[in-house]
């Protein structure tokens, strides 16, 4: 298998040569070093008995809430783009990068849409490729997501970057530079070109919150009975088998009734654990801890409220946007300014988070009540964080002597020698 994986590696390397597709999925790359590992290892299938892929990923629940709640905090964050006047900024709303990045970045996806897509490929599939149609430089027309699982990025030794093969479901292939694709990975390998696999590398900890979940569905199916043994007179094979349906019938009709009568000379004996005896709940709340380590996020977002308090989940809130959010934030943004603003110019593409960390009402007023009353802003300000709109004399500071104008203030004490 090592010398297999060096030959593709070698294959991959040789840019000349025409690059074959896999057998069962033609978006993948024969030299995907690491698709061949699971081809061959079994590694996606080795995880507590169940195949761990996208979609059954997402049939467990922490998971599907994980991407969810990451994802669209995401896609609702205004994304703004700016340019910088000396120390201070210009929000450009009349400009077509903002209106792309903001509203809709091409004509069939909303930005809301668009952003959420991303995420969603990143935390699942590990990266995401967007196509920035620019057919001059200088002139961006749109941007349109690609199918991460379509997209095989390689090393071009004579170019000096990386250049990204997508291989849509119909039409011919197509090579796209490295300037010209928004890369967002969850992490790369050493090599820089590939990428890690998070449903591959956290196979094991799904696997296992998937098997939990059959398991309790197997139970209730069963009619919450765990596995029995029926001993008594039991000549032959088939006798066996039709007292087993037998006893499994009488037990899922019985409903309400707690008597089961069962032949003369047969008794039951329990052979197996209840989801009690073997710690299932216990386990399950710890899958959905795990799944909130793998996501670094706060098993609150994942309505997990065994340990949220009322003093602490707000807490939980802002370290979810101080650490979570905020890693994957300064990716898109650099990676856009990189691509959209290649030259370094004056403007920049930022989020806004405020809406994220306003805190509860009186916290916030609090807040904006020492901010005005030591000159750090204006009441204008404060009101159009608040959605309000502005107010006469509103756009003076204040200092909170008397609540007057700071430029007046030397005038309300009289002046000098007074």
């Amino acid at each position: 298998m090592a010398d297999l994986l060096k030959w593709f590696r070698r294959a991959e390397s040789q840019q000349d040569a025409p690059e074959s597709r896999g057998l069962e999925n033609p978006a993948v790359s024969l030299g995907d070093a690491e698709a061949w590992a699971e081809t061959f290892q079994g590694e996606l299938s080795a995880a507590a008995g169940e195949t761990v892929n996208r979609e059954t990923a997402l049939s467990v629940p922490a998971i599907w809430a994980a991407v969810n709640v990451h994802s669209s905090t995401i896609a609702s964050l205004p994304l703004h783009v700016y340019r910088r006047n000396g120390e201070d900024r210009e929000l450009l709303k009349n400009s077509p990068i903002y209106r792309m990045l903001h509203t809709n970045p091409n004509k069939r996806w909303t930005s809301y849409r668009w952003r959420k897509y991303m995420m969603l490929s990143v935390l699942l599939d590990g990266r995401s490729y967007n196509w920035i149609d620019r057919p001059q430089p200088g002139n961006v027309r749109g941007i349109w997501p690609l199918n991460p699982q379509a997209v095989t990025p390689r090393w071009n030794q004579a170019r000096g970057e990386v250049e990204y093969r997508y291989q849509p479901d119909h039409g011919p292939a197509v090579t796209y530079n490295e300037a010209n694709i928004i890369d967002i990975p969850w992490m790369l390998q050493p090599d820089g070109v590939d990428h890690v696999r998070p449903l591959s590398k956290l196979k094991r900890a799904i696997g296992l919150s998937i098997a939990l979940e059959r398991y309790a569905t197997t139970f209730f199916e069963s009619g919450g009975v765990p596995p029995l043994a029926l001993e008594g007179p039991i000549k032959s094979g088939a006798a066996a088998q039709r007292a087993s349906e037998d006893i499994m019938q009488r037990l899922l009709r019985r409903r309400n009734k707690n008597v089961l009568v069962l032949p003369e000379g047969h008794t039951l004996k329990q052979v197996g654990f209840n989801p009690e005896q073997a710690q299932s709940n216990e386990a399950r709340r710890f899958q959905i801890e795990e799944v909130a380590r793998v996501y670094d996020i706060p098993p609150v977002f994942l309505q997990d409220l065994t340990h949220g308090t009322f003093s602490n989940t707000e807490q939980q809130d802002l370290h979810f946007v101080k650490h979570s959010l905020t890693q994957w934030i300064t990716t898109i943004e650099q990676e856009v300014n990189l691509k959209l603003f290649p030259n370094g110019g004056n403007r920049f593409a930022e989020f806004s988070v405020e809406g994220l960390l306003r805190g509860d009402f009186q916290t916030r007023m609090s807040g904006y009540a020492t901010a005005i009353q030591n000159a750090i802003n204006t009441p204008n300000e404060v009101r159009r964080r608040e959605n309000m709109p502005p107010k006469e004399g509103g756009d003076d500071l204040h200092l909170q002597k008397n609540m007057s104008q700071l430029d007046l203030l030397g005038q309300n004490q009289g002046g000098p020698g007074n």
